[in-house]
């Protein structure tokens, strides 16, 4: 109990991964990296945040983005993925849910992401409506296995807890 509030507490999981391509921005976590490939998707590829929706619609049972945001849909294509978050976010607070922190790992061999890792931060808690210090960003190489270890692909894996404010206690 919270300052006489319950609180119901839930945890979430996503993970996405894109192929690397030319011609596309490379865009982590709504930040353009300066790189000269960028990632695959229908949207504008942003693995880090399609995982941070994931792992925001598990944590609530509301199901996923390809169904919320199908591939399928023309309406996405191209898509700014802060867009998204934002619409999610929405759905979050209309049932009275919101994040408690966000821990990010991004899987890349290239480029690395040291310099650019609290601009992540920054963007991903501003989008969450959350103070800068409950997000957590941390790149991972994958030490060249596999296709984002062959420099191929960028995936990434996020955690997050959500809250809900269940009701006043006397």
């Amino acid at each position: 109990m919270i300052s006489g509030l319950e609180y119901e507490y839930r945890t979430g999981i996503g993970t996405d991964i894109h192929r690397l391509v030319a011609d596309r921005k490379l865009i982590l976590g709504g930040v353009e990296i300066p790189y000269p490939l960028g990632l695959l998707g229908h949207s504008d590829g942003d693995v880090v945040l399609h995982a941070v929706i994931d792992a925001m619609l598990g944590a609530t049972g509301m199901g996923d983005i390809g169904t919320l945001f199908p591939d399928t849909d023309e309406q996405w294509k191209d898509v700014d993925s802060r867009k998204l978050v934002r619409a999610v976010r929405e759905m979050l607070e209309e049932k009275r849910w919101e994040i408690v922190n966000i821990d990010v790992t991004v899987h890349a061999e290239e480029p690395k992401l040291g310099s650019v890792k609290g601009h992540i931060k920054r963007s991903i808690a501003e989008l969450g409506g959350m103070d800068f210090v409950n997000v957590n960003v941390k790149a991972k190489t994958n030490e060249g296995l596999d296709a984002v270890g062959e420099g191929k692909a960028i995936a990434a894996t996020v955690v997050t807890l959500l809250r809900r404010r269940l009701k006043r206690t006397l």
